[in-house]
């Protein structure tokens, strides 16, 4: 990221053709600019009908602009909107001439970084931003604008003030070691101590559901040749994705598709049959096969239910990675006449069904949803990134591991001090810039 104090301008609209396109200036004094470019500086907050002026004073366009003076606006500087007509080269010409006036052409993410900087987001709601405009499902959606508005910050500061509270009761006795704490104090510290044991525990669970509905579930449709992992993919989708056909070998190489159960998204990938063979290109698709295997969060592994598993099914398990969960789906239960039906033992899972009737899809959904770790009916979760995990985690363990030292006054406020760091470095209280950079970088440019 380039200087903070400069004037920045990009397209804030998508590409393409539409009937409104919005550039979007943000910078300090924009007032010269707003002269030159409308005839007049707008009245904060209103829409003004204008006509958008080139370097000659002809007219690129006419439209809607809107001011925001600082420090009420999107990033806290003074924020120039300009609604033309979307068309590309309109848009384009609106840009250059904004940049013409003494913009420099904004950096991906570059306008929601200057709201963080200058406080009007936290690092947890700025993040929400992208997953806003990135959500794939309803509840996913809803779940960004809750941290969005703030909610997964106000749990994480709640923590960080029980945090502080149980610091602030054991660091008196580091303070005054001639003063020994009584015994309400001490079995109040340790009261205090597992409540917010479990706080954190409970806000890392909720946050977990929530990584989910962003990331969505990685799902490999794996087996040998004809045992129906295309048709099952076609019944999953709801539409046919996959050529189906007796012929093995008919599947080359991975064939994908998003889909959603209960709100939650699943990435499925069907796959090449695995089995020895001499065709080149069959070859490259069992390779590639195994390279999905290994990226996945769960692999379906198809036997036919009327042969069940056989040796050469469980070759194929022993080479399935061991931290990559795994469930035998045995298909084809129309040509046994066995119902549908879901069997666990401690070695494996087992579901039957018949991807070509359609009969026991609801319990591999069912499945699905289970392995995910995802439970029916959450209306409060947080929408986390993968850093905001691994510090709840590792918050957790700091925490867990001061209740090991209730009788070392010091290390037990030692630990408490590094879950607090971990807390404040989700909402970004204490956070190094190229994170900073790292994060927005993968913003759109324009927001």
């Amino acid at each position: 990221m380039t200087q903070r104090d400069d004037t920045i301008a990009a397209i804030a609209t998508a590409p393409g053709r539409g009937g409104i396109g919005v550039v979007r200036v943000s910078g300090k004094a924009l007032s010269p600019l707003a002269q030159a470019l409308l005839g007049q500086t707008p009245a904060p907050r209103h829409a003004v009908r204008a006509a958008f002026l080139g370097a000659h004073g002809a007219a690129i366009d006419e439209g809607i602009a809107l001011y925001f003076p600082a420090p009420r606006s999107y990033t806290g500087e003074d924020v120039l909107e300009l609604q033309g007509h979307g068309g590309p080269v309109v848009m384009q010409m609106l840009l250059k001439r904004c940049l013409e006036l003494g913009a420099r052409l904004a950096e991906p993410g570059e306008f929601t970084r200057r709201a963080f900087l200058n406080d009007k987001l936290d690092l947890a709601q700025a993040e929400s931003v992208a997953d806003l405009i990135e959500a794939v499902t309803d509840s996913a959606a809803r779940c960004a604008l809750r941290s969005l508005r703030g909610e997964f910050s106000a749990a994480i500061e709640e923590l960080v003030r029980q945090l502080i509270e149980l610091r602030a009761l054991v660091e008196a006795s580091l303070d005054f070691p001639d003063e020994e704490l009584d015994p309400l104090d001490h079995a109040d510290a340790q009261g205090r101590h597992a409540n917010l044991v479990y706080a954190i525990e409970t806000a890392l669970a909720k946050s977990r559901q929530g990584s989910l509905l962003r990331t969505g579930l990685q799902v490999v449709l794996a087996g040998r040749p004809n045992v129906g992992k295309s048709s099952l993919l076609n019944r999953l989708a709801g539409e046919e994705l996959a050529i189906v056909t007796a012929i093995p070998g008919t599947t080359r190489d991975s064939v994908r598709q998003a889909i959603h159960i209960d709100g939650v998204p699943l990435n499925i990938v069907d796959t090449a049959g695995l089995r020895e063979t001499q065709d080149e290109v069959e070859r490259m698709g069992i390779a590639r096969t195994w390279r999905e295997i290994g990226k996945a969060d769960v692999v379906l592994l198809l036997v036919e239910a009327g042969a069940g598993v056989t040796k050469q099914d469980l070759e194929l398990l022993e080479r399935i990675p061991q931290g990559v969960k795994r469930v035998f789906v045995h298909n084809k239960i129309d040509l046994t006449g066995s119902a549908p039906r879901l069997q666990r033992d401690q070695a494996s899972t087992s579901l039957y069904l018949s991807a070509k009737t359609g009969a026991g899809m609801d319990l591999l959904r069912t499945e699905l949803l289970s392995v995910a770790g995802w439970q029916q009916g959450a209306e409060d979760l947080f929408m986390a990134r993968e850093r905001h995990l691994m510090a709840l985690r590792q918050a957790e363990q700091h925490a867990a591991r001061a209740g090991e030292y209730f009788s070392r006054p010091e290390l037990f406020a030692e630990e408490l001090r590094l879950a607090q760091e971990q807390l404040n470095s989700i909402t970004g209280e204490f956070v190094a810039d190229d994170l900073l950079g790292e994060i927005f970088s993968r913003f759109c440019i324009g927001k």
